[in-house]
């Protein structure tokens, strides 16, 4: 009221006891929506979600205040405590990758978009991570659809004006839920076939396959009172095949037959050495664990279907991750998206160390893993992500998702370059491409070929 009559000019000198200023803070993204799922945003002094909400202590600091007491003489005994300044973060995310792998996935969808008219979004997400496989480092984190960083709470993008009127405050609540959330960490899926290659790694590992080894498909196998068809089943199957062939045709039937030789037991221990079924413990909030069986629910069949990379669950990070150390010389390094912490002054106050966390499989597995992806893309279903002048490895993915028989399919691409000593690895997920035959895993080949041919040159990886 004081200050309402003081702008009307009225006499206030009797209604104000003082005038005092505070300094208040407040969050700016200059990129705007790059990296929006990963970056994070804060209310006031709170993060919400991504590096704001996981390091949000790191950054706040502390606050300032003041207090005092009148002495004897009525005099303002006033002591200060000045504020200390948060901590910054230096991400592992390049920004320039960042920004190309985007743009990618904006204009991908809006392709799909064009194929089936009065769709609102070309899928139910497209999702892109960009790892160094050498130490965990997280270069590129994205999906879409994104949102602006400083108007978090804006669905007007994806949403008609008549449409929002029409929603509830919780209907609101849950799209922007949605649209939050880092698809990269948080869902999980079936993989499909971009698991083969942890089953062949274990398999040979083990000694229960070698590069020598070969085997027939007919078509399918009878699994305890199952018969479990191959893709090739159609044609009477893949007839023989050598251990880097069935990789590179994606022949379910001898990941099928290589699995039982390897035996549940095993199967579990690799699957846990590799990451699967569990955390990785990548610093940020959110992160699923994915759904696995164990020595009690997984029985033949659970084998069987587990081994081509159904009926269990993964996250897009779990899969980086754990293909990072296939293709390493099998060291596992936990995924990360900060390089350091500093204080004001440029201090290292915490830096990450990219030290390995575990010895997963062998080099000389390693290597030979790497020829079988190397042909895979060469020669094999993932042609269509080969890029002129590189050596790219990699293995496709066609997941049909539950419940099955509905067309609806998550397909994907997993794979690094170059092949014969990885500096960088790409997993693509596109999840339920909005088109008339989703299952085809070229939407997700020919998408990352197209990146990698701008990515490369940008991290001084040349033909």
């Amino acid at each position: 009221a004081a200050f309402e009559a003081l702008m009307n000019g009225e006499d206030t000198k009797d209604q104000i006891a003082g005038i005092w200023f505070e300094k208040e803070y407040t969050r700016t993204y200059p990129y705007n929506s790059l990296a929006s799922a990963m970056i994070g945003f804060a209310n006031a002094t709170t993060g919400v979600i991504g590096l704001e909400n996981q390091y949000n202590d790191t950054l706040n600091g502390t606050n300032g205040r003041s207090y005092g007491y009148l002495n004897a003489d009525s005099n303002l005994e006033q002591t200060v405590i000045e504020p200390e300044n948060g901590y910054s973060l230096v991400a592992t995310i390049d920004t320039n990758i960042q920004s190309i792998v985007e743009s990618a996935i904006l204009q991908a969808n809006e392709e799909m978009k064009q194929e089936t008219e009065g769709q609102a979004t070309g899928s139910n997400n497209t999702a892109v991570l960009v790892m160094d496989p050498q130490n965990g480092d997280v270069l590129a984190m994205a999906s879409y659809p994104n949102f602006d960083l400083n108007n978090p709470k804006d669905l007007s993008a994806y949403f008609t004006e008549e449409e929002l009127a029409g929603m509830s405050d919780e209907d609101k609540m849950n799209q922007l839920n949605k649209l939050w959330q880092n698809y990269t960490i948080s869902n999980t899926f079936e993989p499909g076939s971009t698991f083969k290659p942890i089953t062949v790694a274990a398999c040979l590992d083990e000694g229960k396959a070698s590069r020598k080894s070969t085997y027939v498909c007919d078509g399918g196998q009878q699994v305890a009172d199952r018969y479990i068809k191959c893709v090739a089943n159609r044609y009477g199957g893949h007839g023989a095949l050598s251990l880097g062939q069935a990789l590179m045709v994606s022949c379910n039937d001898v990941m099928m037959q290589i699995s039982a030789k390897l035996g549940k037991e095993k199967f579990l221990d690799y699957m846990d050495a590799f990451g699967i079924g569990r955390k990785t413990g990548i610093d940020l909030p959110g992160e699923a664990t994915g759904t696995v069986f164990n020595n009690d629910t997984m029985h033949s069949t659970q084998l069987a279907t587990s081994s081509f990379g159904q009926s269990q669950t993964v996250t897009m990070v779990q899969m980086a991750a754990a293909f990072s150390a296939i293709v390493n010389g099998g060291n596992y390094y936990r995924p990360h998206v900060v390089e350091e912490v500093s204080s004001e002054s440029g201090a290292v106050i915490q830096s990450e160390d990219d030290a390995v966390e575990s010895k997963v499989i062998t080099e000389k597995t390693s290597r030979l893993l790497r020829k079988f992806l190397l042909a895979t893309v060469e020669e094999g279903t993932a042609n269509p992500a080969s890029v002129k002048g590189y050596k790219v490895g990699g293995k496709t993915g066609t997941a049909e998702k539950i419940p099955r028989g509905q067309g609806k399919y998550l397909v994907s691409f997993i794979g690094c370059v170059p092949a014969n000593n990885p500096k960088l690895v790409v997993y693509t997920v596109i999840d339920e491409p909005n088109v008339e035959d989703q299952a085809h895993s070229t939407y997700a080949t020919e998408f990352t070929s197209s990146l990698l041919k701008d990515i490369l040159p940008m991290l001084e990886i040349y033909p």
